[in-house]
């Protein structure tokens, strides 16, 4: 576990997001290795379900166990949106100061996040980085591909934006934008805010159960097209700083006192 000041730990928690999508098979197992992690954890942790309109029996699990856990919520969308409006809709019902993402496949293991703590507060952000992939050669080589188009055309040093294992400041959370293909350029988002991310090996496994979501066409033709996308709002992104602020509550206004008329 890794060294981290009291005066820093006292004053932060963790939201962990899980987009779910037809993941019955995985879910089960994923709560047994989401224990490991909330038993080892120095932060006050919640894991956030997303149910992403699954037509499966996904919902009817996450309703159980979410009612027998206080640990464990969920938030289900009314149809299938896609990962980035699942993350962005698990952000929008956070109140922690810290968020990581998983996926529930069980590709990778949230007891890393153990590692990714040490990095905070110096870093923004925290990217998992799989050095050692447990997939097809053809998964493999899309991914390796649209990574490489990805940080050609927008050069933003992440070597591994696909990884589902994430962790970042709230802050900066709270302003990523919502679009399609959001979830590929969320180290992007970050630095585009003005934020340090630090990338971090990591482990990963191969599927536990069901089925990839994605194919070919969606792990190459459309992350190309989410690139060109990221580069118009990059090219018209605007960051502020605020100097001085007075609000109308910090303000004490003495009532006149009553006197003889």
């Amino acid at each position: 576990m890794p060294s981290l000041p009291s005066s820093y730990l006292s004053t932060q928690s963790l939201t962990v997001l899980v987009p779910v999508y037809n993941e019955e098979e995985s879910l089960p197992q994923f709560v047994v290795e989401m224990n490991r992690f909330l038993s080892q954890t120095p932060l006050p942790t919640t894991v956030l379900f997303i149910n992403d309109g699954s037509t499966d029996g996904s919902l009817a699990l996450l309703r159980g166990i979410c009612g027998q856990d206080v640990r464990y919520e969920f938030v289900s969308l009314s149809r299938n949106q896609g990962l980035s409006t699942a993350i962005k809709a698990g952000i929008d019902h956070c109140h922690s100061t810290l968020v990581g993402y998983i996926d529930s496949d069980i590709q990778t293991t949230p007891l890393d996040f153990l590692r990714f703590l040490a990095f905070f507060p110096e870093y923004d952000m925290v990217n998992g980085i799989r050095a050692k992939r447990q997939d097809s050669f053809v998964k493999k080589l899309s991914s390796k591909l649209a990574n490489t188009v990805r940080r050609t055309l927008i050069n933003d040093g992440i070597q591994d934006t696909g990884c589902p294992l994430k962790m970042l400041k709230m802050e900066y959370a709270r302003r990523l934008p919502l679009f399609h293909g959001m979830h590929r350029f969320l180290g992007a988002l970050v630095q585009l805010q003005g934020g340090r991310v630090h990338q971090v090996e990591v482990q990963h496994f191969p599927r536990f159960a069901g089925t990839a979501k994605y194919t070919l066409w969606n792990r190459a033709w459309k992350p190309l097209v989410d690139t060109f996308g990221f580069r118009w709002i990059r090219s018209r992104w605007k960051n502020y700083e605020v100097g001085e602020v007075l609000r109308a509550e910090s303000r004490v206004v003495d009532a006149p006192e009553a006197g003889p008329r």
